[in-house]
């Protein structure tokens, strides 16, 4: 009897062993957005003041932003270390870029990031005629709809350039930034690193460039630094959202909670 049951016990146990063997799809749809797991009421009435506080505290919002891209090496790089990280980025993208990397932009799609327009060629918005600013955009939207379906793609206006009377002509809300590291200036990861955290509060939106192999490491390097003092990194849509802010179109915001002033 004592073997059977032995027999009967082990055999449970190789079943259960096997199953969590078995490979399990991440859910990648929150990407860090999803509420902390509840701490059991009797922990959190031994715990003094302080560090309740700093346990239930909610996280501090930022959103990473990535022009020019993508481009196939550095792009699939930072990619993949959002994904390791479960990290959610906005990427606005140059439609010149598109073609030969529609793999890349379906993926960005797929992993839970928002992607957002960053005109055709790159062309300043400010000194283009109307017609020309329409069709920038117009084309680059095309190009991003054919290779992830339909969306709203959010502008982002070269050099964060755009007066009021073109301004009238988008359809969608426009993104500028409030943390600029200068990271196609600096070319240096650390540098860049250091400049994101000397300046960054909740609420930000930080501009970098995922053209750049020192940039791409700077991202993944400022992930993990911010992380350790509870910061959580949303698409630029999702930040909005948590700050109960509704964008308008046609206005540039340099967070959801200051607009740029247009000439």
């Amino acid at each position: 009897m004592k073997k059977t049951f032995c027999l009967v016990f082990a055999g449970l146990f190789l079943m259960q062993a096997a199953a969590c063997a078995q490979p399990i799809e991440p859910d990648l749809s929150a990407y860090g957005t999803a509420a902390p797991a509840e701490i059991p009421m009797e922990i959190l009435g031994e715990l003094d003041e302080e560090t309740l506080a700093d346990l239930v505290e909610e996280p501090k919002y930022v959103a990473l932003t990535f022009d020019d891209g993508p481009r196939a090496d550095t792009t699939s790089e930072l990619l993949d270390g959002l994904l390791e990280r479960g990290a959610a980025a906005t990427f606005f993208v140059v439609g010149e870029q598109v073609p030969h990397n529609e793999c890349l932009i379906r993926r960005m799609k797929s992993e839970g990031h928002q992607i957002g327009n960053h005109t055709y060629s790159h062309v300043r918005l400010k000194t283009a005629d109307k017609d020309s600013v329409v069709e920038e955009i117009q084309k680059s939207e095309v190009l991003l709809r054919e290779a992830s379906g339909e969306g709203s793609f959010w502008l982002r206006p070269p050099y964060g350039a755009i007066d009021s009377q073109k301004a009238k002509l988008i359809k969608t809300p426009m993104i500028y930034w409030s943390v600029d590291p200068q990271d196609w200036k600096l070319l240096d990861s650390q540098k860049v690193v250091d400049a994101v955290l000397s300046t960054v509060q909740p609420g930000d939106i930080i501009l970098l460039h995922d053209f750049y192999p020192t940039s791409v490491a700077a991202a993944l390097e400022i992930i993990d630094r911010l992380r350790e003092d509870g910061y959580a990194f949303v698409t630029v849509e999702e930040l909005f959202r948590i700050q109960g802010v509704t964008p308008q179109p046609g206005v540039l915001y340099a967070r959801p909670d200051r607009v740029r002033t247009l000439s």
